[in-house]
This record gives C-alpha cells, sequence and structure tokens, in this order.
C-alpha cells in the first residue's frame, strides 16, 4: 500500500510551484491549471452574487428566485418607495466610505484595466462595489446583475496576477478566463462566455489565449450546473418557428428599430448622470445621499409600473412567451428605461445587460405583434421577433453582436432562430455604434476621457510615458544642459510623468526636435533632468504597437 505524502511535503512543494511561476512567470500547462482554479472561483464569485440577490428579495420582498413582481405589485405603495429607497442609502454610505469617487466599478473599468492597467482592476473599490450592487439589485434597482460579476471576477483575477507577478499579456489572459467564467455562469453558455471575454473586454481573438479562456468558460458553466443544474435562464417555447424567407425583411427592420431603442437607452442614462451631476453640484447633496433619491424614485415609478423592479428576468420570460400584451409591451419599456437611468444614473450600482435584455424583449414582441397582425399569412410567432428583439437591444448596447448571438444560440438551441435574430443584431449593431463609441461600455469611458474605442493606436498613447522614451542630460542624441534650459524658457518641455499623447501633441504644434523634459524637485523647483527628440517618441509609441500587434496575433 503506497504511503500518503506528508501535507507539509505537499505545501513545500506549492510553495516552490508558485515560486517559479512569480520567477519566471506561467509555462502553457501551469496557465492552464491556473485558468481552471480561476474560473471555478469566477464561477463560484457569480453562484454567491446570485445568492446574495435572492436572498435579499426573500427577505425585503418574500420572493424566490427573482419572482419579485407578484410581490411588489400587491404591495403597499409606501414600502415599494422605502425598500429601494433603504437600499440606496447602504450603497450610497458603502461607496462614500471605500470609493474615492463614490462611482460603482463595472465592465467598463474591467475594458479599462485590459488596455491600460496590465490586465489590473481595483480591488478594493471592486469589492466595494460588488457588494453594493448587490444590496441596489436585492432591494429592488432596477439594473443588472452581469456587469457586477464581471468586475467581481476581474477582483479575483487582479489578485492572482499580483500574486504571480503577472506581466502585461498575462495579466490580460487571467483577466479573459474570469471575465468569461463569470459571464458563461450568469447564462449557463460556455461558448458566449469565451466569445464574450475576446470580444468586449481583450477586444482581440488571440490564439494562445482562446484555450485558457476556453478552459475557464467552461468551468464556471460547471459551477452554475453544480448549483442551479442544467437549466436556461428564461423559459422558452418549445420551437420558435420562422417563415424564414418571408420575414428575413421584417427582421431586419426589427434591428433598425432595436438599435434606436438601444439607443435612446444609452443616452437616457447618460443624460440622467449629467443631470444628476449638475444637480449634485447645485445643491450641495452629499453624495452618500444621491443613491437613496435615486431608490425612491424607482419605488415611486413602480407603484404604477411593478415590473420594473430588479433584475426584470421574470419580465423578459413574460414576453419571450408571449404572455404581454402591446400597449402593456411598450409602456413597460418606456418605464423600464426611465427606471434604468435613474438607478444608474443615480449611482446605485448594478449593470446594463440585464436591463438591455428586458427592453429588447418587450421591443421585439411589441414590433412582433403589429407585423404578425399586419401579415398573419406570412408570418411565424411574436415571441421569435421578441427573442430577436432581446438579441439585437443588448449587441447594440453592449457592442457584442458576436457573443450575443451566441447567447441567444445557447438559450433556444435552434439555428434556424438563431439567423433571423443575427439579422437583427447585424442591423440594429450598425445603427447604434453610429451614434456612440461602439459601445455603452466604451462610450463611458470616452465620457471620462479615457479612449479606447479607436483602437491601441490612440489608447496606447494614453499608455507609454515620456520617461521611458527621454534621454538623460549628456547622454548620447541629447542636447547639452545649456540647450535643454533654452528649450525650457521657450515653453518646449513636457514633464517626466506625462504620457506620449501631449508630447506628440508638443511636437506638431511647435515643429521642435527635441523637449526638455522636466521634473519637480524635493525643494518645489522645476529642473530639467533630459530630452525627449521626436524621433524617439516615435520609436517608443512604434514599439509598443508591434508589442500589442505580437500580441493580438499570437
Amino acid at each position: 500500500m503506497p504511503r500518503p505524502v506528508p501535507r507539509l511535503k505537499i505545501l513545500r512543494l506549492a510553495q516552490l510551484w508558485l515560486k517559479r511561476i512569480r520567477l519566471h512567470g506561467p509555462d502553457e500547462l501551469q496557465f492552464w491549471m491556473i485558468a481552471f482554479i480561476l474560473g471555478t472561483l469566477g464561477g463560484l464569485a457569480a453562484v454567491v452574487f446570485r445568492l446574495g440577490i435572492t436572498g435579499l428579495e426573500s427577505l425585503l420582498y418574500d420572493a424566490q428566485n427573482h419572482a419579485v413582481l407578484a410581490r411588489a405589485a400587491a404591495m403597499p405603495w409606501w414600502a415599494l418607495i422605502a425598500i429601494p429607497a433603504t437600499g440606496g442609502l447602504v450603497v450610497g454610505l458603502i461607496l462614500h466610505r471605500f470609493t474615492p469617487d463614490g462611482r460603482v466599478r463595472a465592465v467598463a473599468d474591467v475594458i479599462e484595466g485590459a488596455a491600460l492597467h496590465r490586465g489590473r482592476v481595483e480591488m478594493r473599490e471592486g469589492l466595494a462595489s460588488a457588494f453594493a450592487s448587490m444590496i441596489t439589485l436585492g432591494s429592488g434597482g432596477s439594473a443588472g446583475r452581469e456587469g457586477p460579476v464581471v468586475h467581481l471576477a476581474a477582483v479575483i483575477s487582479t489578485r492572482i496576477a499580483e500574486r504571480i507577478h503577472a506581466n502585461g499579456v498575462t495579466g490580460r489572459d487571467l483577466l479573459g478566463c474570469a471575465v468569461a467564467a463569470a459571464v458563461s455562469a450568469s447564462f449557463n453558455a460556455p461558448i458566449a462566455g469565451a466569445i464574450f471575454a475576446m470580444e468586449v473586454v481583450l477586444r482581440h481573438y488571440a490564439l494562445h489565449a482562446f484555450a485558457p479562456i476556453a478552459i475557464a468558460s467552461i468551468m464556471g458553466t460547471l459551477v452554475n450546473r453544480l448549483a442551479f443544474g442544467d437549466v436556461a435562464e428564461f423559459t422558452l417555447p418549445v420551437r420558435n418557428m420562422v417563415a424564414f424567407y418571408w420575414e428575413i425583411p421584417a427582421y431586419l427592420i426589427l434591428g433598425l428599430v432595436s438599435g434606436l431603442v438601444a439607443l435612446a437607452l444609452m443616452r437616457a442614462i447618460f443624460w440622467t448622470e449629467d443631470t444628476a451631476n449638475r444637480l449634485q453640484r447645485r445643491t450641495g447633496l452629499p453624495r452618500w445621499l444621491r443613491p437613496a433619491l435615486a431608490g425612491a424614485l424607482v419605488g415611486a415609478i413602480a407603484i404604477a409600473a411593478p415590473q420594473v423592479i430588479g433584475i426584470g428576468y421574470e419580465v423578459t420570460t413574460l414576453a419571450l412567451t408571449g404572455r404581454i400584451g402591446l400597449t402593456e409591451a411598450i409602456l413597460i419599456a418606456v418605464a423600464k428605461v426611465v427606471a434604468v437611468s435613474i438607478t444608474l444614473g443615480g449611482r446605485m450600482g448594478g449593470g446594463v445587460f440585464s436591463p438591455a435584455l428586458v427592453v429588447g424583449s418587450l421591443t421585439g414582441l411589441a414590433f412582433g405583434l403589429i407585423a404578425t397582425g399586419l401579415i398573419p399569412a406570412y408570418s411565424g410567432s411574436a415571441t421569435t421577433y421578441a427573442l430577436a428583439g432581446m438579441g439585437a437591444v443588448a449587441a447594440a448596447v453592449l457592442g457584442a453582436p458576436v457573443s450575443t448571438t451566441l447567447i441567444v444560440f445557447e438559450l433556444t438551441g435552434d439555428w434556424q432562430t438563431a439567423i433571423a435574430v443575427m439579422a437583427a443584431i447585424s442591423t440594429a449593431s450598425a445603427v447604434a455604434s453610429r451614434f456612440v463609441k461602439r459601445s455603452f461600455f466604451l462610450t463611458q469611458l470616452a465620457r471620462r476621457d479615457v479612449r479606447i474605442a479607436q483602437g491601441p493606436q490612440e489608447y496606447l498613447l494614453q499608455l507609454v510615458h515620456v520617461g521611458t522614451a527621454m534621454r538623460r542630460a549628456g547622454q548620447q542624441g541629447a542636447p547639452d544642459q545649456e540647450a535643454l534650459e533654452a528649450l525650457a524658457a521657450e515653453g518646449r518641455s513636457i514633464p517626466a510623468g506625462s504620457r506620449l499623447k501631449p508630447a506628440l501633441r508638443l511636437f506638431e504644434r511647435t515643429s521642435a526636435s527635441h523637449l526638455a523634459v522636466t521634473q519637480l524637485g524635493a525643494d518645489g523647483t522645476l529642473r530639467v533632468i533630459g530630452s525627449l527628440s521626436h524621433v524617439d517618441a516615435l520609436r517608443a509609441f512604434n514599439q509598443a504597437l508591434a508589442a500589442t500587434a505580437a500580441e493580438e496575433h499570437s
């Protein structure tokens, strides 16, 4: 009988393995093992987050498995206002204490971390945001759970990346694994989870990253199925028949309508956020009180339209099964857009994925009821239009046409339906992308002056420091100290901590071949410490572009 390996020996081997990874980075097999672990942890994070929300819903609304609608409709008006307002107050206090700006972290911050911060996100703020979003959704805030789960999984990957001293490429791949696991666990959709991570977060399809991301996505799905069973998120009819050839033009038109609806949803959120910011500045409203007021407003809307309470999967299921009438679908969609705008603009927390599904399914159902009523002889089911609208609005908002199509396919298992859905998604994405920076998330970043939508040729200029390309005074190729002092006196200087973007703009504006690089001394005086040549700046930019291209095509 073989002797058992002592526990201390196993621990010692694990420590040696971790030390080797820290020093040399993980090899391919080791990275796959890390992806396996990260996928499991990401799936567990999604499960715990979901259970936290349903636990709060059970406590506050006496509802099970997101079935809040019937309970909310029977509650007194004051309770509908008080519950989300109290939740918003708790959220405001959490964000005020644990974030510097009172803002919830979500998918946009994960995309920024992948592009600009070597695959890292803020950990302290991220954990606070996840807890705040859980309270928001559990107390009736009108938002989605997928965005917070994605960021929570990114916090886990960041911790692992810091632990093994991962470089930028490895850190981004770990982030992709975490996102894939979170999305696949949320939708029970492993294929879509893997593609979403590459399409939306990494924003490229590097071959070397596909295997570990797929492993993590599979593990996220398995964790979800062990917790909740092998069931789809939505209950759909057995089969959605499409009168395919005749109805394709109708689905293209639905895509145009869905693109405009997605645009209205995004613009409403941004307008509400800007308006709330202005009112907060003018009134001096404490930032911790802002989510409470938003919660009270959402509760007031719920008095007339209880369908806006919570994540909204119950409403989506009703739309996908055709149990909502035309007028009701339109009114609920409008109310949901307003409620989501107040929730997110009021900084209560949550994501935009689920609201896009709700609004899209209602839009598609309303369109389908009209289309099938006009030409019933050549029409399929109105619920198929609801499915197509759901995918089209979500794809336009997320900027993820491929992964959204796959999510719909994994929900239905019907390629014929998926092709019709793809027709709507393609036109919706084309329409919305003409008015926003490719997606809701990239537009969010652009509003913070983080320009990622234009690609690496834009955001790498914000990433490379002047200090990495400068030459010290007296170094070969650098002007002498007297010449550098003269350049600084003429205003042809740049701080050492600046990025390449302002430096290249200054080169273009002044037609100078060199800039003096300055640094603030301990005594508070500005000192010239070196020079940056136009050639060196362009060389550093080209090297960064080449490294990015090598990663994307590896």
